[in-house]
């Protein structure tokens, strides 16, 4: 479906349906693109000569498929183009404090993508799924930099999953035992936000004087993280 609208709901399969939980699910692909939107590091799961794996990375997405990379000596990503792996990507928003302990929990969205990846070898891909990635992090960071030479292009491996199997949960809320027996105890329950936001922008030691920040970098420290 390169040329046409993504259908709006997730397909469901074995993988992805939702069996625990259920009312935390999603089939929304809006809330996937969301979560994916919201950061810029996941965790890749893969299976290497036999023992799992999962090994953090910086990603990118352009709604339809996950790029990642990292060393071409990396072993997860040398055997990742010839398996199945989850790339997971969570964003924790809280904790949720019961009055007992059994009913504690934690707010989250989170997404899970199942697939085989792609290597990307082709050069011009490589560049654009490249500049996806960097663009996703720290947007106008790519127009600004030096662009990755043909050594540090030879040097860097490069997969992309599409984002056809994907299940997403999200908590939101307070406790669940507000109107049960243990709202007799007397104690204090409700939920503790978590906000993740960039500080100032810290000048290499190295950096010359009359230097300055970038707008783009400027702006991107004064955003909200979440």
């Amino acid at each position: 479906m390169t040329d046409q609208q993504l259908p709006p709901r997730l397909q469901e399969t074995e993988r992805t349906r939702h069996r625990r939980l259920r009312e935390q699910g999603s089939v929304d692909r809006a809330e996937l693109d969301a979560i994916l939107g919201a950061g810029f590091v996941c965790h890749v799961g893969v299976v290497v000569d036999g023992v799992p794996m999962v090994v953090p990375t910086v990603y990118g997405s352009d709604g339809r498929q996950l790029w990642f990379h990292g060393s071409v000596a990396s072993r997860s990503l040398v055997t990742a183009p010839e398996t199945e792996v989850c790339v997971t990507v969570t964003h924790v928003d809280g904790l949720v404090l019961a009055r007992s302990v059994f009913e504690h929990g934690v707010n989250y969205r989170c997404a899970m993508v199942y697939g085989v990846p792609r290597q990307v070898t082709d050069p011009d891909e490589k560049l654009a799924g490249l500049r996806c990635l960097t663009e996703h992090a720290a947007p106008g960071q790519w127009a600004y930099a030096r662009r990755p030479n043909r050594k540090e292009l030879a040097a860097t491996a490069l997969l992309a999953l599409p984002l056809d199997e994907a299940s997403v949960k999200i908590r939101t809320g307070g406790p669940d035992d507000g109107d049960g027996p243990d709202a007799a105890l007397g104690l204090w329950a409700g939920t503790l936000p978590l906000h993740t936001t960039w500080g100032g922008p810290e000048p290499d030691p190295l950096l010359p004087a009359g230097i300055e920040t970038p707008p783009h970098i400027t702006n991107r420290s004064r955003a909200d993280g979440r």
